[in-house]
């Protein structure tokens, strides 16, 4: 079940609505927080069975576990905890990687598993995994079951996220407040719902059918085609994850919990660095936080202690360390490592560049940094890197240049720097070229969503707007696609 289809936004979600207030204004609160529970197991549950059962023994041995911690706060146990969690995570989606990496290698021919990835095992093992090391910091203070199942399983985060805190989202479940229909939430959570459904529906799936279509003809594709079709790549990226994370967060506010904000605005964004930070914060927050900052002490202790080196080069070491990690969690393939090296490349490099007090003019600075960044996409879209390589060296010109023959004449001095006119195989490239202009408009023009929200008022321009976008969104649902991030 999709949030952008008509199962989920006219059957499912005003079911679980109304059930949740309605138990809660004649039951306990037990009672709500138990039908959200279930509802969002059967929200995992609907697009395969099987895996039902897989979330909810990693879930009960989690808590478990968790439990356990927060009475005895033993380090070991912690320890099994989390390699637990991330040996389910490898087996599942990694196994298969290994596996071919070691026949490359030892000429052999074992046979792959071809295990279909279970829904968003990514987000809630890093969630659980967080969650143990809270309980062993003494940060959790509430063990019961239907809190932990619902903390890991709230529909609205649980595909793909944001990664939240156990502190953060249990008192807001928790609160007698939050059990009353909020008026101002749902008016709220219907603008941002709808801004993401329409981000979703009439822009990411639309740029789509263009990178669909140029990654059919990599063979022979040459300059113009190739930076369209990355740039229409990069927005579909963007529009589609940023869809995801409006939706999230408004269908949490329908329900009096707020998400926190996990995207804002990267394409403004004038260094690498920051970039990195504006995208996907809650993971960004939780790699630094579990991950960098205990990575870097033990590397203190172990290794950096018997070299001399600096703290810069420390840094750039950890930091790059950290973002071949996250490129691994990303995806099983040499593609992602690489992708992963880059943003960490691009973070190092900025951070050698800034240690020279060296400021760019700002159009600069934010051109290279979002046309490397385009770079660094080719290899988190293509897992084949003989594909990747071909993109690339189009995107370098040396494919050639080939404009439109129905630009011939407007542009016929560019023959001059070797530009051609004749017909590519992309399609459709004058909408392409507009859906490319109207996307730099709304990224680089426009307050985010985010922003919008410290100034939403319910009235009847924005209830106007909701509706023509929701209305038009809906109308254009002609087949619910999946978002990017649900394989990760």
């Amino acid at each position: 079940m999709l949030f952008n289809s008509h199962l989920f936004i006219f059957i499912f979600l005003p079911i679980v609505f109304a059930g949740y207030f309605f138990f809660a204004s004649i039951a306990p609160a037990y009672v709500s927080r138990t039908w959200l529970a279930a509802s969002s197991l059967f929200f995992y549950g609907f697009w395969n069975p099987s895996y039902l059962f897989l979330i909810l023994i990693s879930i009960t041995i989690n808590f478990l576990l968790g439990r356990y911690l927060i009475l005895h706060k033993n380090r070991l146990l912690l320890s099994a905890g989390v390699v637990l969690n991330l040996s389910l995570l490898g087996y599942f989606k990694y196994t298969d990687f290994f596996i071919s990496n070691m026949n490359l290698i030892l000429s052999k021919d074992i046979p792959l598993f071809h295990f279909v990835l279970p829904l968003a095992i990514s987000f809630f093992t890093f969630q659980q995994i967080s969650y143990l090391v809270d309980c062993q910091k003494g940060k959790v203070s509430n063990y019961n079951f239907i809190n932990y199942t619902l903390f890991i399983t709230f529909f609205p985060h649980l595909i793909a996220g944001p990664i939240v805190h156990h502190k953060v989202m249990m008192p807001q479940f928790q609160s007698a407040q939050n059990l009353k229909i909020n008026f101002q939430h749902i008016a709220l959570g219907m603008f941002i719902f709808s801004i993401g459904l329409f981000k979703k529906v009439i822009l990411a799936d639309h740029f789509s059918t263009t990178v669909i279509d140029g990654m059919n003809y990599l063979n022979s594709i040459t300059f113009f085609d190739a930076w369209t079709v990355i740039l229409s790549y990069a927005f579909q990226l963007y529009f589609d994850f940023s869809g995801y994370s409006d939706m999230a967060i408004g269908l949490a506010l329908l329900f009096n919990i707020k998400l926190p904000i996990n995207f804002n605005s990267p394409y403004k964004a004038t260094n690498f660095q920051e970039l990195a930070s504006r995208w996907h914060i809650t993971l960004t927050r939780f790699l630094y936080e579990y991950v960098y900052n205990p990575m870097n002490r033990w590397l203190t202790k172990r290794f950096f202690i018997n070299i001399k080196i600096g703290t810069r080069a420390k840094t750039l070491i950890n930091v790059m360390l950290l973002f071949l990690l996250s490129g691994v969690w990303h995806g099983a393939g040499w593609n992602f490592v690489i992708w992963g090296f880059l943003v960490g490349l691009g973070i190092g490099v900025y951070r050698l560049w800034r240690a020279f007090s060296i400021k760019l003019p700002l159009i600069l600075a934010w051109g290279l940094t979002f046309f490397y960044f385009n770079f660094s996409l080719v290899f988190f879209k293509i897992s084949e890197l003989e594909q990747a390589s071909l993109l690339i060296k189009a995107m370098l010109g040396l494919n050639g240049f080939i404009l439109p023959e129905q630009l011939s004449q407007l542009l016929n001095p560019l023959e001059i720097f070797g530009v051609h006119f004749e017909s590519t195989p992309l399609k459709d490239k004058f909408r392409a070229l507009g859906l490319i202009i109207l996307g730099f408009l709304i990224v680089l023009g426009f307050k985010n969503t985010s922003e919008k929200m410290t100034t939403f008022k319910p009235n009847i321009i924005y209830a106007f707007f909701i509706v023509i976008i929701f209305v038009y969104s809906v109308l254009h649902l002609t087949k619910a696609t999946e978002f990017l991030y649900f394989k990760f």
